[in-house]
Formats: structure tokens, sequence, C-alpha cells
């Protein structure tokens, strides 16, 4: 058999190979690991939880980037091109670049079955080791426990805020999807809890492994006002800091995260309170509470699970007073569909209700059914309900995309929306 040429020729092929194993221990994956040599000289962090991910990684990489440091970074998942999943220096992976390690990974996992998401998390990983950084940062893509990332043993972990997701494999409470998170953690070694009420098996499991547990007002802490806010914690502080660039009630919590992450691993990886000040103001991640400027005003939003829509409606309500508020909304089946509406319900006057490309997605007639009552309509794709949604609204109007990272990529692959109110001017 021939292989691939090209990067959607490799991950068609991955896609193919395709096989998920259920509650499949990692031993095979440290194997394949070990054969690949995936070996990291420098400080690596991992970052776990259910919401806040892609912000603390990314405020890490910007902090650490500004400090003079080469950070390779993978997070997930991309909103429109996969190379958006490893970005070393700031810069997007070239998928030309990706070729050689596609062809590492193949070689060497001797007929392993390999999901989609372990084939390419080891194809990302060879990438990162065979580059020349000062910091890996690394995101968990589902749990934890069992977690192809999880083959590496992070020199610090951070895990933010915990709630309930992907309950059909994590478990179904709380305390069940923590102890599934905190297995990333390592003994002896930091483990940052940025959650301030983290499930008690989060904090039983760091004790039992003897990992060093960083926990919110015990070992950090943050304050502030509506100009400036600090933050202090075993020994630093830092003082009089601007608000991170990205919007939105929760970042403060996931900016406290990589401050304590940065604090725990200050003897090899020293920042400057300057580096920090300048990585806040300049961090950037498309998608989480991203307002786009124009008319109407445009807010995108990859909130998926019923945490993150409650964070987006008091975000939405703390932006002002908005004659009408239309929702582009598409989402998976397998999400607690019900509970999200309800949290952002009040807040929607009318539902542009889109189809997304995966089997997983729930149809519009379905989420419609959900939505008794409601002003609604439904469309064939994202773009669309976009298209139908700024072709109704008035310049003083907002719309409001989210519901799942298919959503918002939906709605960028062409470029970044530029909306024209029918009715301005």
């Amino acid at each position: 058999m021939s292989l691939p040429t090209t990067l959607d020729g490799w991950l068609a092929h991955c896609e193919q190979q395709h096989h998920k194993v259920k509650d499949r221990p990692l031993d095979g994956l440290r194997a394949l690991r070990d054969r690949l040599g995936l070996r990291f000289a420098c400080p690596v962090i991992i970052v776990a939880g259910t919401n806040g991910k892609g912000s603390t990684c990314a405020m890490l990489d910007a902090i650490a980037r500004e400090a003079g440091y080469r950070v390779g970074l993978y997070s997930k998942p991309h909103l429109v091109h996969f190379e958006e999943r490893c970005r070393i220096d700031g810069r997007m992976v070239d998928g030309q670049a990706l070729l050689p390690h596609f062809q590492a990974v193949e070689a060497a996992r001797q007929g392993l079955a390999l999901t989609w998401f372990e084939f390419t998390t080891f194809v990302i990983l060879h990438a990162l080791a065979h580059a020349a950084l000062d910091l890996v940062v690394l995101e968990v893509g589902l749990g934890g426990r069992l977690d192809a990332v999880n083959v590496i043993d992070a020199d610090c972990v951070v895990l933010t805020s915990i709630d309930l997701d992907h309950i059909e494999t994590l478990g179904p409470d709380r305390e069940t999807i923590g102890l599934e998170k905190a297995h990333v953690m390592r003994p002896g070694r930091p483990a940052v809890i940025a959650d301030p009420q983290p499930p008690r098996s989060v904090v039983e499991y760091g004790e039992r492994i003897g990992a060093d547990l960083w926990l919110v007002g015990r070992d950090f802490n943050h304050s502030g006002d509506r100009q400036q806010w600090n933050w202090a914690g075993r020994g630093r502080r830092f003082n009089a800091l601007a608000y991170p660039a990205l919007r939105g009630a929760n970042q403060l919590l996931n900016a406290a995260g990589a401050l304590a992450a940065f604090t725990a691993l200050r003897e090899r990886l020293p920042i400057t309170a300057q580096a920090v000040r300048v990585g806040l103001a300049t961090v950037e991640l498309p998608g989480r509470f991203q307002i786009v400027p124009g008319q109407p005003a445009l807010v995108l939003d990859v909130a998926h699970n019923v945490q993150a829509v409650s964070v987006l409606a008091r975000n939405l309500d703390a932006m002002g007073f908005y004659p009408r508020t239309r929702a582009v909304f598409g989402a998976m089946r397998d999400k607690q569909l019900a509970p999200m509406i309800e949290r952002i319900r009040e807040l929607i006057d009318h539902w542009d209700l889109c189809a997304l490309p995966t089997p997983r997605a729930a149809t519009p007639e379905e989420l419609a059914a959900l939505l008794p009552g409601a002003s609604l309509q439904c469309h064939a794709d994202p773009a669309a309900a976009l298209r139908a949604a700024a072709a109704a609204s008035d310049p003083a109007d907002r719309i409001v995309v989210f519901g799942s990272f298919f959503t918002v990529g939906g709605v960028l692959k062409d470029g970044l929306p530029r909306l024209s109110a029918p009715h301005a001017g």
C-alpha cells in the first residue's frame, strides 16, 4: 500500500485506520512513545479540564513567548485548518512540514490500532520533540487518564474548571469526571488546580500520589477592581495587572492558573512581570467570546456544554442593551442540549438553527423540537444561518454564534465575517 503524499491524504488515512477501543490502557501508546523516542529536554506543561483549557494554553504561550522563550503549543480542536493544532513560536505549523512525522508514526506503530486523535497527537508530539523549544504546552483532548497526551510526563499540570461534559465517556458527575482528569498529575511535580471549587476526588488523587498541589485560596489567589487585578502565590506577586485581552467572566481564573504554573516552574523558566503584562494584553484565541467589529454586533463562542453556555450568557448580559439578539446555533446530539438552551434562552429573540458536518450533530429539526414556541429558522450550514441572521438584523442588533467548534468554524472557514446590516444607513 502506497503512503499518502499530502496532509489531506494522511488525515484521510488516519480516519480510515480509526479504531475506537473503550477504556483501553495506555500501555500500547507508551510503547509507541518509546519506539518514537519521544522525549522533551525542556519543561512540559499539560493542561486538562472541562472549560478554559484553550484560553489557559493561549495565555501560557503568549506570556512565555513575550519572555523570550520559544514555545511549542498543541491545542485542539481546530476551527478551520488542522494545522491550527500545532504552533511553534506563535506560528501555525506548515502542513507540508508535518508529512515526515506522519510517516514516522506510521512506521513506528507496527500495526497498533490508533484512533484519529491518537494518530494525529503522536504526529504533533513527534514534530514538537524535533523542534528546538524552551517550553512545550499540551492540551488534553478528553479526560486525562486514557488520553494520548498522558503518555508524556508533565513537569507541571494545570487543571481548569471541571464540569459535566462527555458524561457517556467520563462519568455522570464532577467527582468521577475530575478523577479521570486528575490522572495527568505526576508524583512530586506541581499540579495547579485552577478550579476554585474542585471535586474532592481531584485533591485526594493528588495527595495520594504525592503531587505538589497548588490550590486556589491556599497556594495562590487573585483580587482586583474594575481597572486592574493582582496575583499572589508562594513567594511571588504580580501587581497592577491589566485584564487579559480574552474577554469573559472566567478568564481571570484561567490567567491565575497560568501564573501559578509559571511560578511553580520559575527556577527553570523565569518570567518577568513585564512579560506577564504584555502577554496577557496581546493574547489571542479565536472563538472564545470573540467580538467581531461591525454592525450588527457579532459574538463567536465555542461554548458547547452547560457550564460554558452559562458563562456565555453572563458575558452577553454584561455587554449592555441590544434591541434584538439572534443566535446561530448548532450542537452535538450527545450534549445536554435542553439545559444548554435553558441557560441562554431568555437572551435570544430568534434562533437560526444549523446542520453541522458530522454524524454526531443534532439536526436543525431536532434542535427546533427543544424550542417550542420560539421564533426560529432551520439552515443547511452555519454560514447560511449567519447570512440569514445578518439579513434580518438591524445595525443595533446582536448575533451570537455558539454551540460547537463546528458552528464557529463554519462561519470562519471563508475568513472572519464582516457584517453590514441591510438596514444600516
